[in-house]
């Protein structure tokens, strides 16, 4: 009886691991975000598997029969849209479930978005902080970019396009200066790093209408960027 928590690809299907591979097809489950979007992966896999939506709006409902499927001997696999289950989804609370029960829990690493963005953003990455999505108002954001003016730690978080321009605005109003990285699209077609400072970030979307998810870095130690956006 054991939950894998199983990554898988952010964009490109290639970075799918073998050993990923191997557990979605011998597992007797899979608990996905989307279905629709997961099918595809498996797809292309070639792997036909039972799938079960899981997600926050069903968590608290399908967890106990998912505990009671575990502790009867199944094997269940955890898969998100796209990345690692547990950063920014709602695979901690089927893993804290299963623990509680004693249930083998087995990560199977792979791909994940903000690790990604990290190792090539050209900004410190001995020690790091990740602080999910932003809240949806500009005052909270504001006052979370306050509380972090003196983080010495690099920040990463996740955005949407529809509201990059406002997180801009208000990292150019509470940190201007700081070095701002965009991360977007990763290890899809257009793959795309832009660097600069919120203000300069600012002035190129004003050209370059923002599409894609995007992974978002800072670091109040370095308030000079290295490059401009392009």
């Amino acid at each position: 009886m054991s939950l894998y928590i199983v990554s898988t690809p952010i964009g490109n299907l290639g970075d799918i691991t073998v050993r990923a591979s191997k557990i979605l097809a011998e597992c007797d489950l899979i608990l996905a975000e989307d279905t629709r979007t997961s099918k595809k992966l498996l797809d292309h896999l070639g792997i036909n598997k039972p799938m079960t939506a899981y997600h926050d709006f069903n968590k608290e409902k399908i967890t106990p029969q998912l505990i009671t499927s575990l502790k009867s001997g199944s094997e269940i696999a955890l898969i998100t849209d796209a990345g690692t289950p547990g950063v920014a989804d709602p695979a901690f609370y089927i893993v804290r479930a299963s623990i509680a029960n004693g249930i083998n829990v087995i990560p199977i690493p792979g791909a994940s978005a903000c690790l990604a963005a990290l190792v090539a953003s050209g900004l410190p990455t001995d020690r790091f902080t990740f602080e999910n999505f932003l809240p949806n108002k500009s005052t909270q954001r504001r006052k979370l970019f306050e509380g972090l003016k003196d983080e010495p730690r690099t920040v990463i978080f996740y955005e949407t396009p529809h509201r990059i321009i406002k997180t801009l605005e208000d990292i150019r109003a509470v940190l201007p200066g700081v070095n701002v990285v965009i991360a977007r699209e990763l290890t899809k077609i257009h793959e795309q790093f832009l660097r600069g400072t919120a203000e300069e970030l600012l002035a190129h979307f004003n050209g370059h209408p923002p599409k894609g998810e995007m992974v978002i870095l800072f670091n109040t130690r370095i308030q000079r960027a290295t490059a401009t956006a392009q």
